[in-house]
């Protein structure tokens, strides 16, 4: 049993202990993965703050074009570089934020990789600059970039990653291997063929390659498309492996020990069937995974009174059926005996009542639904614990929320469960 997890009992899963896993000094890297949509950037933020707060040097590397970790954190804006978060850490532990910055980062590993010439014109070059703004898979591997980055650093002793918000959660593993095999100079060098061939066949040569690219590069043509390709390559041609060896090392130090995977989700079917496929990738892939992160999960305090029940005392309220528990028509409510205005104050109290628990009907039917789909989950991967986070009223949006946010994470059950 991994170190990060509480034993329950049979019919339950595993729970997730979140503070365990923050406070073991052995882990260095948490990522946090899943379908777009379902809180993984306030799920890194919180658990950033509360790693700060018990004594752990951390940054939280978000990729989340919303920006609302930075205003939740107090930060102006976020960039390509860490910066501190203030009044966050305690007991020695401090907090970083950033904003993967795409292109930027794919500029530093030129400007690393190449003579300052060099890097000079492939920065110029229109080719590298719709290839670094728009390639599909781009921003995957520069998060991966980034990460071995922060890293090789060693500035601080927890990384936590927010992965982009892809289509698919496996899209953060497979894209930077799709990039890494293109920069490795095989496809780039059939890009070159029709340069020596020239002529119309090499441009329907040219035209079949490109028709695998995004529609960014597919709007430049012709010669001028050529002459791009050529001066990128001719620029390039010394870094395409290290891309590759890069990308390869990045992807061992994401199943090396002192890593730890966090899938986030919601408690909704294409969530939790996206969670799913994502644990049975780690495990194939041979990463380490923690536990799942369920967020959004709906309680209640009053959950012994079913939604059947609620439902039928409301349908009695608006029926006037109503009876007391004396025999008879003795326990009718006597309404002759009542002041002048008594009815319609009590039809209105059955109006409101009737209400409240038609409400209630609504949420132990959610709740319901939500178990179910939970319980899905819990039958195809029993093994991997679980932390659940009640639902809000509303968004997280300052260090208070998040702290809030945390207390519920380590806490591991929705409120009122």
């Amino acid at each position: 049993m991994s170190e990060g997890v509480d034993t329950v009992g049979l019919d339950t899963p595993p729970r997730l202990a979140v503070d365990r896993l923050l406070d073991d000094r052995e882990t260095r890297i948490i990522v946090c993965c899943g379908a777009g949509g379902v809180g993984k950037t306030t799920t890194a933020a919180a658990l950033g703050v509360r790693a700060a707060a018990r004594g752990r040097k951390a940054v939280v590397l978000t990729i989340d074009p919303a920006r609302r970790l930075a205003q939740s954190m107090g930060i102006d804006s976020l960039d390509n570089t860490p910066r501190r978060v203030a009044t966050a850490g305690e007991d020695g532990g401090e907090l970083h934020a950033m904003m993967l910055d795409m292109k930027r980062t794919f500029d530093e590993i030129v400007e690393a990789h190449a003579d300052a010439e060099r890097a000079r014109a492939i920065l110029a070059n229109p080719f590298y600059q719709s290839l670094s703004a728009g390639f599909a898979g781009t921003q995957e591997y520069m998060a991966m970039e980034k990460l071995g980055q922060l890293r090789a650093r060693d500035d601080w002793d927890l990384i936590i990653v927010d992965t982009p918000p892809s289509r698919s959660a496996l899209d953060f593993l497979d894209a930077p291997g799709r990039l890494g095999s293109f920069l490795d100079g095989k496809f780039i060098r059939v890009l070159m063929a029709p340069a020596k061939v020239g002529g119309r066949a090499g441009m329907k040569f040219l035209n079949v390659g490109m028709s695998m690219m995004t529609g960014t590069l597919s709007k430049l043509m012709g010669a001028s498309l050529l002459k791009d390709v050529q001066t990128f390559v001719a620029a390039m041609d010394t870094m395409f492996g290290g891309f590759r060896t890069r990308a390869d090392a990045t992807f061992r130090l994401l199943q090396a020990p002192g890593t730890a995977f966090l899938v986030v989700a919601a408690p909704e079917p294409d969530a939790l069937r996206e969670a799913a496929y994502f644990v049975e990738r780690l495990a194939a892939e041979r990463m380490p995974l923690a536990g799942l992160v369920l967020n959004r999960v709906h309680g209640s305090g009053a959950d012994q009174l079913s939604a059947e029940r609620a439902l039928a005392a409301a349908e009695n309220l608006e029926e006037g059926g109503i009876v007391d528990q004396e025999s008879g028509k003795a326990g009718l409510r006597d309404t002759a005996a009542e002041p002048p205005g008594a009815d319609d104050d009590t039809t209105a109290v059955d109006r409101i009542t009737a209400g409240l628990l038609r409400l209630h009907a609504e949420r132990m039917q959610v709740i319901a639904r939500e178990q179910r789909t939970r319980d899905r989950f819990t039958s195809l991967h029993p093994e991997v614990a679980v932390a659940e986070v009640a639902a809000l009223p509303g968004d997280v949006h300052d260090l208070a929320g998040l702290r809030a946010i945390g207390e519920r994470l380590a806490a591991g059950v929705p409120a009122g469960a």
